[in-house]
């Protein structure tokens, strides 16, 4: 795991349930406002259920990718309170 992906995954552990923030807003938490894209990228690779990458989604509000597929996000984001 590189630095830069600890530290998006610390960030991502830290949204809480039922709340959503944008690849974006991790990016700039994580002190590299341009780099939104690889946030995702590196969202993608995550296989650890203890990090909620399903609670990053895009700035405009759309759900944005997941390695299970969206609508598995989707259902997730529902289960925990969030209307998507």
């Amino acid at each position: 795991m590189t630095k830069f992906q600890q530290k998006v995954y610390e960030t991502v552990k830290k949204i809480p349930k039922g709340e959503t923030r944008s690849y974006e807003w991790v990016a700039i938490q994580i002190g590299n406002p341009k780099s939104a894209r690889a946030v995702g990228n590196a969202l993608n690779k995550n296989r650890s259920k203890e990090i909620p990458c399903h609670r990053v989604i895009r700035k405009d509000g759309t759900i944005g990718g997941f390695a299970s597929g969206r609508s598995a996000k989707r259902e997730i984001l529902k289960k925990e309170g969030y209307r998507c």
